[in-house]
């Protein structure tokens, strides 16, 4: 009988053995192969963050990594790369996220909003992909404490009585606290004129020093000072009253159901990053934000705990919100930044 040569191996069986033969040639044995999703972490995983230390996303992610490294017995380092409206943490994610040890935390509008807002690098629905739902929060509408209204049905009939308008404040051009301001003028038919700042302290500031009558915030920034009687809620951008704040009205209640929608911090990884450990991120992920410990925490700053919706559900609520906002600027004719 004749001998079986490589040569005369069928194009099938050398198909099926390539791969092996890429494996082997590249110093890499099959079992270890097999155990490099199974082992995993074997080493410290990093947490990237795209805002200040001590601000929401270094809170929620130095949260997020207590419960992993109760699970996982290996180090989770939190890490900022704030700036540019989050993008220097997504293009960190998209550098070094795809071996599963770096993920990235940080809010829905940096993907369904910053893109329009500016001029980016990156594909909010391709390069990166949202694993698990952190936490949920809205917006509020305050006011200088000492205005003469107490309520929002009260500031827009103030609002009307202004030849000129009213100035309102966000913490940045192009986001939702500046399309919500912009919204309500639309649909109370008052002159609302948007005052843009970069970031939320010094907005309050002038909020409270009486330079600006208003300004759409995150519940996070404005509770403290909510809380104080140093600054008056109006109305939250929210579909249900939220838990910090229960005696102040959602839009809806008063007749703008336009006013509605939440946004949602995530833990969000690259794409190609290993299925197993995408799934093992996202179970430890909302287990631990149930816990008595997260939900007392949270509820300090002003935070739900997030809903176990499906990454699909997340892609799908993104590209949503992002045509609605894309329409919204449009409608007041605001061009990116570059």
């Amino acid at each position: 009988m004749k001998a079986t040569t490589p040569a005369s191996l069928t194009l099938s069986r050398r198909r099926m053995l390539l791969p092996a033969l890429l494996v082997l040639s590249a110093g890499i044995s099959l079992p270890a192969l097999a155990q490099q999703n199974t082992d995993w972490p074997s080493k410290p995983v990093r947490l990237i963050v795209t805002g200040p230390a001590g601000g929401t996303a270094d809170t929620l992610a130095r949260l997020l990594a207590e419960g992993m490294q109760q699970e996982f017995k290996k180090p989770v380092i939190v890490e900022s790369k704030a700036g540019a409206s989050g993008a220097l943490g997504i293009h960190e994610l998209k550098a070094h996220g795809q071996s599963g040890y770096t993920f990235l935390v940080i809010q829905d509008g940096a993907l369904s909003e910053a893109p329009l807002a500016q001029k980016v690098s990156y594909d909010p629905f391709k390069d990166l992909t949202p694993l698990a739902q952190l936490t949920r929060t809205g917006l509020v509408m305050v006011a200088n404490k000492d205005l003469p209204f107490q309520n929002l049905n009260g500031f827009i009939s103030y609002a009307k009585q202004q030849k000129d308008g009213v100035d309102f404040a966000s913490y940045a051009a192009g986001l939702k606290g500046h399309t919500s301001g912009m919204l309500l003028g639309q649909l109370a038919k008052i002159n609302m004129r948007h005052v843009g700042y970069k970031g939320s302290p010094p907005a309050l500031v002038d909020l409270m020093g009486g330079h600006i009558p208003v300004m759409f915030d995150g519940v996070t920034t404005s509770l403290p000072l909510i809380s104080s009687g140093k600054i008056r809620p109006l109305a939250a951008v929210y579909p249900t009253r939220l838990q910090a704040l229960p005696d102040v009205p959602t839009f809806t209640e008063l007749g703008y159901p336009q006013l509605s929608k939440p946004g949602w911090f995530a833990i969000w990884s690259h794409p190609q990053t290993p299925a197993s450990i995408q799934q093992k991120v996202r179970e430890i992920a909302l287990a631990h934000f149930r816990t008595p410990a997260a939900l007392k925490q949270l509820a300090t700053i002003g935070m739900e705990p997030g809903q176990p919706v499906t990454t699909a559900e997340m892609e799908a609520d993104l590209k949503d919100a992002s045509q609605k906002q894309a329409a919204l600027l449009k409608s007041i004719g605001y061009k990116p930044e570059n």
